[in-house]
């Protein structure tokens, strides 16, 4: 193996949350005059960002550090399974790793870095140009926009507060500093993250901050408007149902930010997001998802549930299928609960068994496709915008305004000539199957 002491590899796994915090480290890495490699043959390091949030997501991030030691031995490990005793089972399974550390936690990987392979040489900004956006893990056409890092609530299921602490808001003019370097640089779509977008600003008393010498409050509402002034699309994700979220969607009637809620739900009965420790009640959402569809028609809302919780009876499993029935919700994930060390819904009595949350998943995923393809289906004979994410010969695959990267449905279509990713163009839809559409 033919290693590079100043090149260094990198693996991110997980949710846009980590990707964010991928994005900083590489970027300041740069700064110091690190290269970055796709090899492990030629890195002098290897660091693997992981996901700890559940089981699954675990054996996929050992997966990745067993092979990163394999393949070029000298290893650090960041991210969410960087604390407590999955970072003692990391380092048991690999004693010669070089370091640990937990999640958001930039400045100790780039100086395990520095330690561990010493720059050399002075960066030469000439040779080491870094774009004002810094080093972006997704296409240049879309990027992540973190505004808040922690999580104020205790949920019983998650263990998110115990990795990433309480909730610490940016001040509002860094984020439009480096929203205004993203559009810049080409970006026409910002996704709006953190773990509990709609309490940004509360641990910073909503507090006056400043961008180009225009005083901002630090609120949701605030950030929203600012950043719809760029004319891109602003999608917004993990946003709770709480009431100062109805004042947003009179920005999305008006197209100023795109007519898009990602609300992680989690469930329908109000038993079990009592049981769940949920801050939200599911007979308000209902009023409240009404109320927006009043202000908004075309609004698109995706969520994320959980079937299979601890106690879970047939009952409140039922209530479940008829919320969504009620909710007609657009886009919808489902999770078969899984315990995860440190959480505390694992002390819950009745679990469920692992045949029964097989099918009340299967039960729940019918429903939502046949409301998914009913919505689908109404869309065909309209024009929709469509942002375009890949271009191969004649064909062509983007999304519209209803469907974000990765985890929503695409639009196909023909490409004229011409058309390259980040276009944006005006359609009318042929056709639809349960998830996606085509586009004459």
């Amino acid at each position: 193996m033919t290693t590079n002491p100043e090149k260094v590899g990198f693996i991110s796994l997980g949710c846009p949350k980590a990707l964010v915090d991928s994005e900083r480290i590489l970027t300041q890495l740069r700064f110091d005059g690190y290269e970055v490699t796709p090899n492990y043959e030629d890195a002098g390091v290897v660091i693997v960002n992981t996901c700890g949030f559940i089981d699954s997501a675990k054996a996929e991030s050992l997966e990745a550090i067993s092979e990163a030691v394999q393949e070029n031995g000298r290893v650090l490990v960041t991210g969410c399974m960087g604390k407590g005793d999955d970072a003692q089972r990391i380092q048991d399974l690999h004693p010669n790793i070089l370091g640990i550390s937990g999640p958001a936690a930039y400045e100790e990987v780039v100086g395990a870095v520095h330690e561990v392979i010493p720059m050399t040489r002075q960066p030469d900004p000439l040779n080491d140009l870094i774009p004002a956006q810094g080093i972006k893990l997704t296409p240049r056409h879309y990027a992540y926009l973190k505004i808040s890092e922690g999580c104020n609530h205790r949920c019983k299921f998650c263990i998110i507060p115990s990795m990433r602490g309480d909730l610490v808001s940016r001040p509002i003019g860094d984020i439009m500093r480096e929203a205004e370097a993203l559009v810049k640089a080409g970006v026409r779509e910002l996704l709006v993250i953190s773990q509990d977008t709609s309490a940004y600003g509360v641990d910073l008393k909503y507090r006056t901050d400043f961008w180009e010498g225009r005083p901002l409050k630090s609120d949701l509402l605030t950030l929203a408007k600012t950043l719809g002034e760029f004319g891109i699309w602003v999608r917004l994700h993990y946003v709770y149902p709480y009431p100062n979220v109805d004042a947003l969607i009179p920005l999305m009637a008006e197209k100023k930010i795109l007519p898009y809620l990602d609300i992680p739900l989690q469930h329908g009965s109000p038993t079990v997001l009592q049981r769940m420790k949920r801050p939200a009640a599911a007979e308000k959402t209902l009023e409240r998802i009404k109320g927006w569809r009043d202000v908004c028609p075309d609004i698109t809302l995706r969520s994320t549930f959980i079937v299979g919780y601890p106690g879970e009876t047939d009952d409140e499993f039922q209530q479940l299928l008829d919320f969504i029935d009620e909710a007609q919700i657009d886009r919808a994930g489902c999770f078969q609960y899984s315990p995860v060390k440190g959480a505390t819904a694992n002390e819950l009595p009745n679990p469920i068994s692992e045949a029964v949350k097989q099918e009340r998943w299967d039960a729940f995923m019918a429903k939502q496709q046949t409301i998914s393809a009913a919505k689908l289906a109404n869309k065909v004979g309209t024009t929709q915008a469509v942002l375009i994410d890949e271009v191969e010969g004649e064909r062509a695959v983007g999304r519209s305004m209803a469907d974000a990267p990765e985890i929503d449905g695409v639009v196909y279509l023909t490409a004229p000539p011409g058309l390259k990713p980040g276009d944006l163009v005006e359609g009318e839809v042929s056709a639809a199957d349960d998830y996606d559409l085509w586009m004459t």
